[in-house]
Formats: C-alpha cells, structure tokens, sequence
C-alpha cells in the first residue's frame, strides 16, 4: 500500500487557533450555575447564563475545546442527512418542525454572536447538500425533501450536485454556515470570567451531590451552585442510565490542500460514509473529508482508516498535500435525537446535555439556548423534543442492540487469550495472574502495562493504534497507551498501573 505523508496529527483548529489558557480551580466556589464540560454547548450555555445576570462557573478536566468541539468539520447546519423523515414518521409533524426550527435558530445566533461581538472566525453562509449515488437512494432523498419542507426548511432537490465526482442527485439547504469553531468560541469564553463568574481548565468534576445548593467536588476543591448543568460526554451520577441510550462513534478526519478550487458548500452521502467541506487557508483552497466511522472499540487497524481515507481524497479531488489527520468522538442518541434538559424526572437543578450524534455545532447551540431557557424559567417551544426523559418506541431496537453490544464485550472480551509478543507501536490485551493487562510497546522500545479494565463500568479496553489508546467498546471512554490517563469520558479515573511480571507467571504456568 502506498503510504504518503498525513500532515499534522492534529486537527486543523487546534493547530490554527490562539493559545488561550485559563486558570486552575485554587478555592472553594459560590456561583449560580456550574456548567461542568468546555466545549461549545458548555461555554454556549454559560456565555448565556452570565448574560442573563446569573453567575457562572465552566470548568473542564482538561483544555478547554480540546475535545470534541476541538476535533470536528464545524459544519453549522440543520441538514443532519436523513433526520426529517425519521422524525416525522417517529416523533410527529410537531415535534420535527420543532426539531428544525431549534437548529435553523443555532445557525442564526452563532452568525448574530459573531457579528454583535466583532469576532473574526472565518464564517461563511452556504449551501449544505446530501448527495445519492443510488437508486433508492435518491427515492429517499425525494422522501426527505418533502419532510423537510414540511417542516418549513429551506431544502431543495436537485439532479445535479456541485461535486467534482459522480453524485446521482442531491438535497440541498440554503444559507447553512461554516466557521473555524476555537476561533467563535474562545472569545465566548474569555468574556465569561469577572463579576463572579469563572473559567477553570484542568479542574476535573469527580461527583456531583443534588442540593440546596448542588456541591460539585473537584480535585482542586468545591463549587457550591444552585443548578448544575453536564455538558460532557455521560452524566454522573447515571441514574437515568444514559450509557444504555448513548452509542459512542469514532470517525477519522483530513484537511487536503488542494491543486484548483474545493467544492462549494458541505457535503455529506447518504450513507454517511464520507463527509466533506470546504476551507480557505493561508495557502490557498483546502477541503476537510471525514469518513471510516466505527463504533469505539470496535474499529481493527485504525491506521488502515487514514490511509483508506486518503486514498478515497485523493481519487475525488485534486489533493496537493494531506496537512492534518486526527479523528473525533461522537455519541447518538438510540432515538437519533439529542438529550437536552434535566438529568432525570426528579433532577431539581440538575441538567444535561448529550447525544448530538455529529450535529454538535447546532444541537450544541440549541443546548446552550434551550438551558439556558429552562434554568431562566423561561417557557422554550423546543423543550418536549429534546426532554432526556421522553419515552419513545423509535430507540428501542437500537437500545435492544446496544445492550447486547455491551454485554458480549463486557463478558465476551475477557475470555481472550494472547500471547505478549509486541512490535514497535503495537498494542494488546493479554491475560496475566489477576485480570488481564493493557499491553503497549511505545516507539522508543520500551513497555507499558496497564489494566485493561475500563475505569467507568468494567469493560474490557482494545488497542487503537492509529491514536496510540485503550478504547472501551461499551461507553466510549479512552486512555492514554502510555500513561493510562483519561482521553475521554465518561471515566474519571486513571487506568491502574500493572507488572509484567504478571504477564511472565502466567507464560510460565502455561
């Protein structure tokens, strides 16, 4: 296989964006809200909030926009592929229109954000397209055109397709948006600190106690709030069993300078199978492709992804240079619609936001704007769609398969065997006298052993090689190959360091 260069193994943002930085948590905090996560629906909601008068706290275990938010296309759009059909046939003409005018509105308020407060964040108003190359595809793109027509969109469906690659029709939205997302959100954020709000980076939240007011401990102390909004990956404390309704993704992604024009507007088929969107960089036109999605954990040669992405790049478009590739984590929600609202039905002040399932520069708008709404008191015509505890029959096929998922990989992956013999790079679960160890050998030679136990619910971790990490296959959480560290959420704490000594017992007792 032909094996080019890949660029950066960073995300076009994080490695274009102003380094801003934020304070640790140092004292003990009295505040309003405390917004827990810093990604776009943390900071969207927090920015609002302290706008409203009320007093915030954002804090992240991390960076923040290190996440998610930091490692997506940035495509602010409310054509989420095929959702208008599947909401209409599922949820009612209501809900769906309601679903359509909550993201129609997120477009609007990051353009209105952008221009009221002077940023500068490359946003440009164009043309989001769902393209078919089948038959029955296209018959489902009729089917979609008039969903969302119904439901008061802007769509059109066309024969033609403004790609430089074969597209048998394609639905378009007009006056959807694009932008450089750290560059909209990080002034967002540097306007939250004062009048008693503040911003915490590398302030991670281990539990949250329900009260008057709420104390979310931290490892750097307390924070007392009258409400508490988790705009992270899973909640805690998972009452309402949010990991048996949310399916983690993994999908890889590249930004290609390219030799000629890149195709105007975002794409992506009705498969899902690949993405793709433009970008005017420093050094001329530069197109951003996703594609090779896989549930986490499950994903094999992970390094074989890039490469097959790269190759598809390069036979659809006039590809100069590969100048990043890094992948990205998204959950969906086993009814396809996000949770937005309170953590459970008797969660006073407790509220959540989660799901987006790839849409997240809207949904994650809408979040911010509709919690924003509830915690105001204020009445919000999009509440009843987004409600986290709604009872509908569209999931619960998905939810049927996503249990079984969980629980082969919960008993099933701890009945492997394999032997500890490991090349450069090279990553493997392999038995030892107490549980099994997460085995790696770094680049330099040398060995790191860790427990191949998931921190969050006890599932049995797999080797990612192309990011050098412990997968969970059952919630999506990561961990560092090399120090066990915590990538993702949900879990809080690191993966136990382990002996290979173990590993030895075990090669001699066989």
């Amino acid at each position: 296989m032909d094996r080019q260069p890949m660029g950066k193994a960073t995300s076009l943002w994080l490695d274009t964006a102003p380094e801003v930085m934020f304070p640790m948590q140092s004292d003990p905090v009295e505040v309003d809200v405390a917004v827990i996560g810093g990604g776009i629906s943390g900071i969207t909601a927090a920015c609002e909030l302290k706008a409203a008068g009320r007093s915030v706290a954002l804090l992240d275990a991390g960076r923040l926009l290190q996440g998610v938010t930091g490692q997506t296309t940035a495509k602010v759009t409310s054509q989420h592929t095929l959702i208008y059909t599947h909401l209409v046939q599922h949820f009612g003409e209501d809900k769906a229109r309601a679903y359509a005018d909550a993201n129609q509105a997120a477009i609007e308020h990051i353009a209105q954000q952008a221009q009221a407060r002077g940023i500068d964040c490359d946003l440009q108003r164009t043309e989001a397209w769902t393209w078919a190359e089948t038959d029955e595809e296209v018959a489902q793109l009729h089917r979609e055109a008039e969903a969302a027509l119904r439901c008061g969109l802007p769509a059109r469906f066309s024969e033609s397709v403004p790609l430089p690659f074969p597209a048998r029709a394609g639905l378009s939205f007009a006056r959807q948006a694009q932008f450089h997302p750290l560059k909209y959100l990080l002034p967002l954020a540097q306007a939250i600190p004062g009048d008693g709000s503040h911003v915490f980076e590398n302030t991670c939240a281990l539990k949250v106690e329900q009260g008057e007011p709420c104390t979310v401990y931290t490892r750097r102390g307390t924070i007392r709030a009258r409400d508490v909004i988790f705009a992270t990956h899973y909640p805690f404390p998972d009452h309402s069993l949010y990991a048996l309704r949310l399916r983690p993704y993994r999908h890889y992604l590249l930004t290609a300078r390219l030799d000629g024009p890149a195709p105007a507007g975002m794409f992506i088929n009705v498969q899902r199978t690949h993405s793709l969107r433009s970008y005017e960089g420093e050094s001329g036109p530069m197109a951003i492709v996703v594609g090779e999605g896989h549930p986490v954990g499950e994903g094999g040669d992970t390094r074989a992804r890039y490469q097959r992405l790269a190759d598809w790049t390069r036979q659809v478009l006039p590809v100069a240079e590969i100048t990043h590739h890094w992948s990205t984590h998204d959950h969906q929600s086993i009814d396809h619609v996000p949770y937005i609202g309170r953590l459970s039905p008797v969660s006073k002040h407790l509220y959540v936001a989660t799901g987006f399932g790839g849409w997240g520069m809207t949904t994650g708008t809408v979040a911010g704007l509709l919690l924003r709404d509830l915690i105001l008191g204020r009445e919000n015509p999009w509440a009843e769609v987004f409600a986290p505890n709604r009872v509908n029959l569209a999931g619960t096929r998905d939810l049927m398969r996503l249990t079984f998922t969980i629980g082969k990989h919960w008993v099933g992956d701890r009945l492997r065997r394999q032997p500890p013999e490991l090349a450069i790079g090279e990553g493997k679960v392999v038995a030892a006298t107490h549980g099994q160890i997460a085995l790696y050998r770094d680049e330099q030679g040398e060995m790191h052993a860790h427990s191949a136990t998931c921190t969050h619910m006890g599932c049995v971790l797999q080797f990612n090689g192309a990011e050098k990490s412990w997968d969970c296959p059952c919630h999506g959480s990561r961990f560092s190959a090399v120090d066990g560290r915590v990538l993702h959420g949900p879990a809080l704490e690191a993966l136990a360091r382990r002996e290979l000594d173990e590993i030895e017992e075990v090669r001699k007792a066989g």
